[in-house]
């Protein structure tokens, strides 16, 4: 099984006169271009295409007609095969930004846990927030692939206030803990993965999968780090783990993240995650490598976050 985490970037369906437009890979901080929308949602059609991935979890996916358009709209067009299992179920983003799936394999659980609150699984709320708020900016879905099982996350962006999402970010982490021991018995023997954008901004230039449950202290996501989980983006070069570069302060960050269960990670001690920059706009200068035909210096492009896939042969 091949499995890939994507940030699609703003990914909304847009109602017109020609019955709906997708709305392109653009933040509110970018001038407005509706003329570079369809390519950039073409690019982030071919961007899948590339990757391959039998399992793509997405992020920032506004709701389930949007996902279908877009399926059935720009991949199917762009000549890959169909991905029978689509699933966006609606999460606590006020603008819609959900997270989704498309799967070629059978998917034989879905759950979504956007309603739960910090108290329903032991948790302090975030100082200074209402205890009684959902736990999860976006949602935490699990899904049951035969003998595996997905956590996709988007914790919370650290913005406008990095203090206040960093604590927003920890109790996202502390729940999805909570989550993963409330479905394992043993967790560390269960299969599962947590992925998509957690949104650390930060890349450990000195991590390794294995760390010691000290170190990382002051992460957000320490709860998920340590012994609990081993992060597979650790088994690339230190250098070379960078997810997401952003314009404004020319920094490169790893918030995409593959946390494999001990387990998992045990049973696959050779899978080392491909991260596939292709897409990303040519002022990340970082990557030297070739891009999909038609990306810009800024836009068009597929999204500002590459993909990451990872092989599970035989899973």
């Amino acid at each position: 099984m091949r499995i890939a985490t994507l940030n699609v970037q703003n990914l909304r369906l847009l109602q017109d006169d020609g019955g709906g437009r997708l709305r392109g890979a653009w933040d509110s901080d970018d001038p407005e271009d509706p003329g570079l929308d369809p390519v950039d949602r073409r690019l982030t059609a071919a961007l899948i295409g590339e990757v391959g991935a039998d399992v793509v979890a997405l992020q920032e996916v506004f709701d389930r007609a949007t996902l279908e358009h877009f399926h059935d709209r720009f991949l199917l067009p762009a000549g890959m095969a169909p991905y029978p299992e689509r699933i966006c179920l609606a999460g606590n983003d006020g603008r819609g930004l959900d997270v989704a799936l498309l799967s070629r394999r059978r998917v034989d659980r879905v759950q979504s846990h956007a309603d739960l609150r910090p108290g329903d699984l032991g948790i302090a709320p975030p100082e200074g927030t209402d205890p009684g708020l959902p736990v999860f900016r976006r949602d935490c879905l699990m899904a049951v692939i035969g003998r595996l099982t997905l956590f996709v996350c988007h914790f919370k962006s650290p913005y406008p206030d990095a203090a206040q999402a960093r604590a927003v970010r920890r109790a996202e982490a502390w729940a999805t803990r909570r989550l993963v021991e409330r479905y394992f018995d043993r967790p560390a023997e269960g299969l599962w993965l947590i992925l998509g954008d957690l949104n650390e901004p930060e890349e450990r230039a000195g991590s390794r999968a294995g760390s010691r449950a000290g170190e990382g202290a002051a992460r957000a996501i320490a709860p998920l780090e340590g012994d609990f989980s081993v992060d597979l983006m650790a088994r690339r070069p230190a250098g070379d783990r960078w997810t997401y570069h952003d314009p404004h302060s020319g920094r490169y960050h790893c918030p995409d993240k593959l946390l494999a269960s001990p387990a998992l990670a045990a049973l696959y001690p050779g899978a080392r995650p491909e991260v596939i920059r292709k897409g990303l706009g040519r002022e990340s200068a970082r990557f030297a490598g070739p891009r999909l035909a038609g990306v810009g210096q800024h836009r068009p492009h597929a999204s500002d976050h590459a993909a990451v896939a990872v092989d599970f042969p035989g899973l």
